[in-house]
């Protein structure tokens, strides 16, 4: 793959403009240090995509453990109606399942909506509904491989290590590349690893709590002399690498360094959310001292990508405890409870910004639920055949459904839309040609759809 990079005289040419920036709070210093280390090679300089992008950046919030489709926005009242009657599914009889939650029509697009998600139902004319998502896979780790890595096969880089690895980063003080997740996910680490990428594209793990970062203070008191250290260690790395400038495992290495140097002097006012106004904080929910929530892992994402981070993700809730509901339906109660008014400010509030347009929201889960189990089954069990995925901003048509499952949500019934064309149609809205974002690894290209992948153009304006 290649790229056409910016240089640091296309981005000096706005001269005054950068000059009013540094004086009025440094908020193009990140910038023009970028600008000057793409000029010398730097594996973290931002870089043009393929071709005109929709979205600078990507917000992944990631449903862990199955959300059912048919009890959230993907309405059955066929389901409904035939209560308790028996299917065959797979050569077996099964009894179906209603849904114990209402549904209504919501905002202009009369999307259907059930009561477990009643703020972000009032924005889904701010969102596409895909109801034709497919896995291969019906295993939680091996589904959670798919949906952030296409592959189960072999360990393969995850989505957000693509992007940054395409689009490198627009702030050389934080990775291009953050996860925030309180649990450690089904699959573990391997979910935002970066595989056979460089290593400065593996995602950036922040736990929710006092020590978000760990070993990330510095042990030296006296600030000066941190710096001092930090500037002789930068020049030694500098006279090592000169001569041995194609070392791209040492190049990886010295920026993973420099990133952490900067997050050592930034991290603690980012991930402070005192900061905010009155009217944001209570927007999320978050309350006095809160560092550990969703709403405040959620307002995070908003000021990382706000700060330049390319691809934020965030995990609810990890491995345990999470979406899925064998044995009640009703702890998705509780999850949605948990999630539904911050994730419906963190779209209301980048709207408010202006960032929307600019960076998409993802809304994904590994595979749905069954409508048909045993008989008055109170839970719902793994299901891969049907189920449902979300999307805000970034240039996609806003308050549309694609797609369609059957009478009962059991099986896809129109527009198929497999993981690999989930990720084809999120690589086209960051700009590159998911055929095109290749990496040469063991002897061939390797990319994140393997030999597979459609765009669903349908859904992007």
């Amino acid at each position: 793959m290649s790229h056409n990079s910016p240089k640091r005289r296309d981005f000096l040419k706005y001269g005054a403009g950068a000059v009013t920036g540094l004086m009025s709070g440094s908020i193009l210093r990140p910038q023009l240090i970028m600008a000057a280390k793409q000029e010398n090679g730097h594996p973290l300089a931002p870089k043009r995509a393929q071709f005109k992008p929709r979205a600078q950046n990507l917000i992944v919030v990631n449903l862990s453990g199955g959300l059912s489709h048919i009890d959230s926005f993907d309405f059955k009242p066929k389901l409904q109606a035939d209560h308790g009657k028996t299917i065959d599914w797979r050569g077996r009889p099964f009894f179906l399942n209603a849904s114990p939650f209402s549904f209504s029509p919501r905002g202009e697009s009369g999307i259907m909506v059930s009561d477990l998600f009643p703020h972000l139902g009032n924005l889904v004319d701010d969102m596409v509904v895909i109801r034709s998502m497919v896995n291969d896979h019906i295993s939680h780790g091996q589904a959670t491989l798919s949906m952030h890595c296409g592959l189960t096969t072999i360990p393969m880089p995850s989505l957000g290590s693509w992007i940054s690895y395409g689009l490198g980063t627009e702030n050389p003080d934080l990775p291009s590349f953050i996860v925030l997740a309180a649990k450690s996910p089904y699959a573990g680490s391997q979910v935002w690893d970066s595989s056979f990428l460089p290593r400065q594209h593996a995602g950036t793990r922040i736990r929710p709590g006092a020590d978000p970062v760990p070993n990330l203070e510095s042990p030296i008191e006296s600030l000066t002399l941190n710096e001092l250290e930090s500037k002789m260690l930068k020049r030694v790395n500098l006279k090592h690498m000169k001569s041995r400038a194609l070392d791209a495992g040492l190049q990886a290495r010295t920026a993973t360094y420099d990133t952490a140097d900067g997050m050592m002097r930034i991290a603690p006012e980012l991930l402070d959310a005192s900061t905010e106004s009155e009217a944001t904080l209570e927007s999320y929910g978050i309350t006095s001292g809160d560092n550990i929530s969703t709403a405040w892992q959620l307002l995070t994402a908003r000021r990382l990508v706000e700060r330049g981070v390319r691809v934020v993700e965030v995990i609810h809730t990890g491995s345990g405890a999470n979406w899925d509901s064998h044995g009640n339906m009703g702890d998705h109660r509780v999850r949605a409870s948990d999630i539904d008014k911050p994730l419906a400010a963190l779209i209301s509030d980048l709207k408010q910004r202006g960032m929307l347009d600019e960076t998409l929201v993802v809304i994904c889960t590994e595979f749905g639920r069954s409508p048909a189990g045993t008989e008055n089954e109170k839970g719902r069990n793994h299901h891969n055949s049907a189920f449902t995925c979300m999307l805000a901003g970034g240039g996609t048509k806003p308050g549309t459904i694609y797609g369609k499952s059957d009478e009962y949500g059991n099986v896809v019934a129109q527009d198929t839309v497999h993981v690999h064309d989930f990720h084809a149609t999120i690589l086209n809205i960051m700009g590159f040609d998911h055929e095109q974002l290749t990496y040469h690894f063991g002897g061939r290209d390797f990319r994140l759809t393997d030999v597979h992948g459609r765009v669903i153009n349908e859904i992007l304006a």
